[in-house]
């Protein structure tokens, strides 16, 4: 009887939170919801309000539903994304953005989960936590290889979408490599080297590697001719007697 109350409640709360539409999720009806909910379900029955709302409602009740969701338990963030992203792969993206922005220090745990539970969203779900946390690009893009290993140039052109300042680069690693991408962590490291040796040199080959600047080459200095260079003819030169010529004797 407590079960059949306990999913009636359920009910007549997501239905509340349809009929009051228009914005962001209620925050007091989502956050009863899931306050109500054990510990092992708390993920479950954040995934459930979002899939159970009508589509064109879930993106916006997603970002109430995550917020709420880490208000009430942070260290459940990758669990709570990878269950609503498994069951509602249109909004990751958007989930795993939001949750990035609350728990920062979560970020790579957060996009591995979100792409994990929706690999065909893998390049909206690592631009989305790029952009909500730059400094972690790195991170974020070799968390997700792991899980989704065949989607690096997915993964690349995202962290370039999101990070202005190392388009060029990833642009022009992917336009050497051809048809072969290189993984994700041989990019990541030409990236690294890119400030030293200039953003702006050519990558010769996928497998090569950013060759550093040239330093200044070290000479004897130079000395300007004097007078008229002229022919010397070989046969009108004389003999150069011991001692060399018109040197007087020591």
């Amino acid at each position: 009887m407590k079960k059949i109350n306990g999913l009636i409640c359920s009910m007549l709360l997501l239905s509340a939170i349809s009929r009051s539409w228009g914005g962001p999720a209620r925050p007091d009806y989502v956050r009863e919801i899931l306050s109500s909910a054990p510990a092992a379900e708390f993920p479950a029955k954040a995934a459930e309000l979002i899939k159970q709302a009508r589509g064109h409602e879930q993106p916006a009740l997603a970002v109430g539903v995550v917020k709420a969701a880490l208000d009430l338990n942070p260290a459940a963030a990758p669990a709570v994304v990878g269950a609503i992203c498994r069951a509602v792969p249109a909004v990751a993206a958007v989930v795993a953005g939001t949750a990035a922005e609350q728990q920062p220090r979560q970020a790579s745990n957060i996009a591995r989960a979100a792409a994990a539970a929706a690999p065909a969203k893998v390049g909206k779900i690592v631009a989305a936590v790029c952009k909500a946390v730059p400094n972690d690009y790195q991170n974020i893009a070799l968390a997700v290889a792991q899980v989704v290993p065949g989607a690096g140039k997915e993964i690349l052109e995202a962290i370039a979408s999101a990070i202005p300042g190392i388009k060029t680069i990833v642009n022009q690693i992917l336009l050497a490599a051809g048809s072969n991408v290189p993984s994700v962590a041989f990019a990541l490291n030409q990236i690294n080297a890119a400030p030293q040796s200039g953003a702006g040199s050519p990558v010769a080959s996928a497998g090569g590697t950013i060759p550093p600047a040239r330093g200044p080459a070290v000479g004897p200095p130079y000395i300007p001719l004097t007078g008229t260079p002229s022919n010397v003819n070989p046969t009108n030169t004389g003999t150069v007697p011991t001692g060399g010529r018109g040197y007087a004797a020591p």
